[in-house]
């Protein structure tokens, strides 16, 4: 249920009794922030607890924090609250790291492929990295050394899409111009299994959270589920009247998420494959989509120059973010979900508040459109990436530009943190991927 101190605390997934569970150990969780109980039942199962602390700051009462844990939470009982205070006082201590700022530098210039970039992507960490070329392959780099760890070749035409199966990082997908997506092992390069059944291109595609299913979407008009372990089929996605660019899981798995060329957003129950909820309201195709890290709203981000704010549960539109002059390219959320972020091609950036549809900030500086941006997992900076060739680096409260990552020369279609915010990398229409540290 709900837990209150200023709506800061929430704990979520399996109810238990404290009667007739043990508790194993603590963990936490820095971003979001978090803890989590691993709990062992009397018949040997164990049992996970998560507390979500999403409002967490360097200046809140760590005391207060810990004495309403303990009522909400049976098992958190007197002689535990040391280590959960210990805990707490760990993650305030991350957030206060985090609110340090340093500038990036370049490391690494890569030129990966002989012919054009597609795509890059860090595995959780961002030791490693995944691009995609229109070589039809994928390649898989150390982020340190520079050097190619393994070349993934099977795809008879572009390799456009591509993930790691994050925060695990042993596997890989790619999906290709070939109709088909592919699973690999990052270790040995092994081809794990061919998904077969779309009709056209696959252009996007992600793993659940637990990396036991596949999402695809393609310009057939559907998505399709997949099974990581026997690589069958699980559903076809039919309902779409349009292209399908944009699919995302929630935080459990439970749910998916596909943003279509046709105008709408569609909610899909991932177990049955049944359709949920269709989300109208878009006046042009939509360009992004993604789910907040409560799972309770999502974000639709369109070419009729707007951002829409859905309530999962419900599919009413809560928000209508207005302010650009064209299209929206991108839309994320910040790791809490207090914040969405949305790109255009006006050449700005804006940041709004999730829960009053506020904008708190625009993005000025770069020169032509805005094709992708990123928040770090800290929620403390803002990437875009740009035609103009440049990305940018923007402190997430003020909307300052802190920094311009310059040397591509050619536009920037791609940009992403590692998981400890202290990596960048861009790909570019040049070739070349960048790597820039702190």
């Amino acid at each position: 249920g709900l837990l209150k101190i200023d709506s800061l605390i929430k704990g979520r997934c399996c109810p238990y009794s404290s009667r007739l569970m043990k508790v194993k150990r603590f963990l936490l969780r820095y971003y979001p922030p978090g803890i989590i109980i691993e709990c062992v039942q009397k018949n040997g199962t164990i049992k996970v607890r998560e507390i979500d602390l999403l409002h967490l700051r360097s200046d809140s009462n760590v005391d207060s924090l810990v004495d309403q844990i303990a009522i909400d939470e049976p098992i958190v009982n007197e002689k535990k609250k040391p280590l959960i205070r210990e805990l707490v006082g760990k993650l305030k201590e991350k957030i206060s790291i985090n609110e340090r700022k340093q500038d990036f530098y370049l490391f690494k210039i890569l030129r990966a492929h002989i012919l054009p970039l597609t795509n890059c992507v860090f595995n959780k960490s961002g030791d490693k990295f995944i691009t995609g070329s229109y070589d039809r392959t994928a390649k898989i780099w150390s982020t340190n050394s520079g050097d190619e760890i393994v070349s993934l070749e099977g795809h008879q035409n572009v390799v456009y899409a591509i993930a790691f199966n994050n925060p695990f990082g042993d596997k890989v997908i790619t999906g290709s111009f070939d109709k088909t997506c592919k699973l690999w092992s990052t270790k040995t390069g092994e081809c794990l299994h061919t998904f077969r059944g779309h009709t056209t291109e696959i252009v996007c595609l992600t793993f659940d959270p637990t990396s036991t299913v596949i999402a695809t979407g393609s310009m057939d008009y559907t998505a399709r589920l997949w099974d990581v372990e026997t690589g069958s089929s699980l559903h076809e996605l039919k309902g779409h009247t349009g292209e399908i660019v944009s699919v995302n899981f929630d935080t459990l798995g439970k749910r998916l998420v596909t943003g279509s060329f046709d105008h709408t957003v569609k909610v899909w129950d991932v177990k049955s494959g049944a359709l949920i909820q269709t989300l109208k309201g878009h006046q042009g195709e939509i360009s992004s989509t993604h789910i907040n890290f409560a799972s309770d709203l999502c974000i639709s981000g369109s070419i009729d120059r707007t951002t829409k704010v859905w309530d999962l549960n419900s599919g009413r539109c809560l928000h209508t973010l207005r302010g650009h002059g064209d299209e929206v390219l991108d839309v994320v959320f910040n790791s809490t979900g207090t914040k969405i972020i949305s790109g255009s091609a006006d050449g700005t950036a804006r940041v709004y508040d999730a829960v009053s549809g506020e904008c708190e900030n625009i993005l000025l500086g770069h020169e032509d459109e805005i094709s992708k941006v990123a928040i770090n997992p800290q929620s403390t900076r803002i990437i875009t990436a740009s035609t103009d060739g440049t990305a940018r680096v923007w402190d997430a409260e003020t909307g300052d530009c802190t920094q311009v990552l310059k040397g591509h020369t050619d536009e920037i279609f791609s940009c992403g943190f590692n998981y400890e915010a202290d990596t960048i990398i861009t790909g570019s229409k040049d070739n070349t991927c960048r790597i820039w540290k702190i």
